[in-house]
């Protein structure tokens, strides 16, 4: 019987190297979809195989994919997780995360080479704003109105994936992602332990969460599942308020005492819009621009993950303590904090 052959593409970056971990773990002959300038930091396992594609040419990624196809044989199953998440110009969100899925999907297909399974790694920014008054979970079937660059981006290639006929997926859409190696939450947990607290807004915010470790445990679960061209909201399952999360960082961290300071919303905005414009003389994105801010802005990211559990049987292993702790001690042990 022939191992089952898995692509990961956007292996290099913090998510694509957890699914790689986990692939190799499963015994999967396990090839990482990364640019050839791309790191491998993460990725030094001898057992991986790796290819770089040509996403942004639908005709020399076909040639590639009917290539590797006659030379081994074609992908058993896909993971699609390389995207952008921090542009200079907005329009590259729908470059890299519309134009350049449409294309592999394209390619796939016309290389006669579609998976068993096919695993979008999509964002709960693709549904837009949840319930802000009620506070009432987001819910996998709510009409999609994402209100940022990123998340629009991400909607258009769901609903080009979901075009595709004879095409099996399945379309994870995970709230926030933290853990080893991650960044942005990492500044977080950096300034908290500097003595400082530094939030968005004066409303409460309901925050959801997901390891890195139990989200690369829903993909597979995905893959593996005779369940196909479904979409599922990707959380913890629990919910924590923007001052219940600094209580625990705080905790997990050892700082007992900060300043904690509220950033007005409408302050906000305009240094967003100030960092934005720097980061064009620059070149290099900003963490915080316009797209950023509307994350911020948003007061409720509750998400109902009941189909997920029913389906595809997930359960998570990691609450946010356990995670928080994890990943303070990986934090610690590389130097980072």
């Amino acid at each position: 019987m022939n191992t089952k052959r898995i692509l990961i593409t956007g292996a290099s970056g913090f998510i694509g190297s957890f699914l790689v971990e986990k692939a190799l773990e499963k015994g999967y002959e396990t090839w990482a979809g990364i640019r050839r300038s791309s790191s491998r930091e993460y990725l030094k396992d001898e057992r991986i195989l790796f290819i770089d594609l040509n996403f942004a040419d639908k005709e020399k990624l076909t040639v590639q994919l009917n290539e590797f196809a006659a030379q081994h044989r074609k992908f058993d199953y896909v993971i699609h997780n390389a995207g952008a998440t921090k542009c200079l110009d907005p329009a590259d969100f729908d470059k890299v995360n519309f134009h350049y899925t449409a294309n592999f999907i394209d390619a796939l297909k016309d290389a006669d080479c579609t998976p068993e399974k096919f695993i979008l790694m999509s964002s709960l920014s693709a549904l837009g704003v949840g319930d802000e008054v009620n506070y009432t979970p987001i819910c996998v079937l709510d009409k999609p109105n994402p209100n940022t660059a990123y998340g629009r981006s991400k909607l258009k290639a769901e609903e080009y994936l979901q075009s595709a006929a004879n095409f099996p997926y399945i379309i994870l859409r995970p709230t926030g992602v933290y853990g080893p190696r991650e960044k942005d939450y990492f500044l977080m947990l950096k300034t908290v332990k500097s003595g400082l607290d530094v939030g968005a807004g004066f409303k409460p915010q309901h925050l959801t969460f997901i390891y890195v470790r139990d989200l690369a445990d829903a993909a597979f679960l995905g893959l593996e599942s005779a369940v196909g061209n479904q979409a599922y909201l990707v959380s913890d399952g629990d919910v924590h308020t923007d001052k219940e999360y600094t209580r625990l960082v705080k905790q997990v961290i050892g700082r007992k005492h900060v300043l904690s300071l509220k950033i007005p919303l409408w302050l906000l905005k305009g240094i967003s819009v100030i960092a934005e414009e720097l980061s064009k003389l620059t070149k290099k994105p900003s963490t915080l621009n316009r797209d950023k801010y509307r994350i911020m802005k948003q007061r409720n990211w509750e998400c109902d993950i009941e189909p997920l559990k029913n389906d595809l049987g997930f359960s998570p292993k990691y609450n946010l303590r356990r995670g928080l702790e994890e990943s303070v001690e990986w934090y610690r042990d590389n130097k980072w904090l």
